[in-house]
């Protein structure tokens, strides 16, 4: 099924079934691109994607920092390579959200197969860090896919946050999978940026939202902030067009 970053075999992983969607409620941000998706997965949904990313196992993402001409990066990463589970998401709603949306005579397509999952653990959870994980100022850069295709808005998917925390299995140094309780999330906001460094959106993760924006040239500078207390899970991936 494709490549992926992890500690598991992505073999062995089962994505959850994802039901489709009818009347999804958008909400579109002043004067910007950008939209969030409320429930754009269930609850069941959030959490069972979750569960299997953890069967998988993260691996720790750094950077160099912004003295290396790197954005901060400070997460867990997963990333699996998947046309069959892209399509499913496209599937269950997203397409019918972008109808009305061309960009350069393109309109879109489907989901970028290169699918990422990240985890933001707060230090109460992840010891080895002074600071909660958190990922700084960057932009999202468009792909060039070839035969026309290209990628223009980023997607994320949030599978934490709101009220009550998650259960789920991890696994510890040995290997051995373990359940833990987390508290519920606080922190972790996707904040957006205008080009005089002025706060245009915050956006706090809900469980089961979908965040959508532009990315490449008209891509709006963002980061995600510290995570306080629990663990936000984030999909992500990307809109193509073509």
């Amino acid at each position: 099924m494709g490549e992926r970053g992890g500690g598991g075999d992505l073999k062995k992983t089962k994505w959850p079934s994802i039901k489709p969607k009818k009347d999804l409620h958008t909400t579109f941000f002043k004067d910007t691109h950008l939209f969030t998706v409320q429930s754009f997965l269930t609850c069941l949904e959030s959490r069972a994607f979750v569960k299997a990313a953890e069967s998988i196992g993260f691996v720790h993402q750094g950077s160099l920092g912004p003295t290396k001409g790197e954005a901060f990066r400070d997460n867990d990463r997963i990333s699996v390579n998947d046309p069959v589970l892209a399509q499913s998401i496209w599937d269950s709603g997203l397409n019918g959200l972008f109808g009305d949306i061309k960009i350069r005579g393109k309109v879109a397509v489907g989901l970028n197969p290169n699918i990422r999952f990240y985890r933001h653990k707060s230090p109460f959870f992840f010891a080895r860090y002074k600071v909660g994980q958190r990922f700084g100022r960057h932009i999202d850069e468009s792909v060039d896919l070839g035969n026309g295709r290209r990628t223009y808005y980023t997607l994320l998917v949030y599978l934490s946050g709101g009220p009550g925390g998650l259960k789920t299995k991890t696994k510890n140094g040995s290997g051995t999978s373990q359940e833990s309780s987390t508290e519920a999330l606080v922190g972790g906001e996707t904040v957006f940026y205008d080009n005089r460094q002025r706060i245009v959106a915050e956006v706090a993760p809900i469980e089961g939202m979908a965040l959508l924006h532009l990315h490449g040239a008209q891509c709006m500078l963002h980061e995600a902030r510290n995570v306080s207390k629990g663990v936000k899970y984030v999909f992500r991936s990307d809109v193509i067009f073509a």
